[in-house]
């Protein structure tokens, strides 16, 4: 199985160099539990075009600095290859970033929350869930690095779980036994390490200093990453095996 991650942005070379890209966290996260898949990035922060979307079994979109509303040039490039995966019944997994762009391109509204910053280990709740997410409890903790959010949903969403700072933690799209994207606003890729780091060097500039302190305060609560990391694995494979089974019958 051949994995796309559409690398939206960057960890500056320091934290590369200890922690790999964002890619590379996905790879890691997901390959645990689907070892023979193989994952290549398209880097369309650096300027790389996506080509077809059949050229991927299934894509992932990475968090970014940007918002899904900047202008900057790939964005739009971007929400019509979304609605190409869509079209093709090919599986798509949004990550912050990801989550956000994906739902502005299915017709949801993006932008600053009026809750401010969230940072650090969040606890969300979960219901409505598929009877395939068996990996997922009914609550959750999760890494969090985000000041916008989804304030309005698409049509299409279905919310399976929410915290009281984020009202559309994750998302299904479609049938929720076989959806066309899954996608969630926390980060399962990175670790406590990769968050104290970038608290350091970036997120003390922007975030204010008693919501990052708070933050970094709950550093070291446990976190659900290994789960999430079999919830895309599952999703890939199960959505992976319904497009093969439809285009052998048709």
């Amino acid at each position: 199985m051949k994995i796309g991650i559409i690398e939206t942005g960057k960890p500056s070379e320091t934290l590369a160099a200890e922690f790999g890209s964002y890619p590379d966290m996905f790879a890691s996260l997901i390959g645990k539990s689907m070892p023979y898949a193989r994952f290549f990035t398209k880097s369309v922060v650096s300027g790389e075009t996506l080509g077809s979307p059949d050229a991927a079994d299934g894509w992932l979109i990475t968090g970014s600095r940007h918002g899904a509303y900047d202008d900057v040039i790939w964005i739009e490039p971007l929400e019509i290859f979304i609605h190409q995966c869509f079209g093709d019944k090919i599986p798509l997994v949004g990550v912050c970033f990801g989550h956000q762009i994906i739902a502005q391109a299915m017709g949801g509204k993006v932008h600053k929350s009026n809750k401010g910053w969230g940072v650090g280990p969040q606890k969300y709740s979960v219901s409505n869930k598929p009877d395939w997410m068996q990996d997922l409890t009914s609550e959750y903790c999760s890494h969090a690095i985000h000041q916008d959010q989804i304030q309005q949903l698409p049509a299409s969403a279905t919310v399976f779980s929410s915290s009281d700072f984020c009202n559309y933690a994750a998302m299904l799209y479609g049938d929720t036994d076989f959806p066309d994207a899954l996608t969630v606003q926390s980060h399962p890729e990175i670790s406590a390490d990769f968050l104290q780091q970038i608290s350091k060097e970036r997120l003390s500039k922007i975030v204010p200093a008693d919501v990052l302190a708070a933050g970094l305060a709950r550093i070291g609560t446990p976190v659900n990453d290994a789960e999430w990391g079999k919830i895309f694995a599952q999703y890939f494979q199960r959505m992976t095996k319904a497009r093969a089974e439809k285009m052998s019958a048709s």
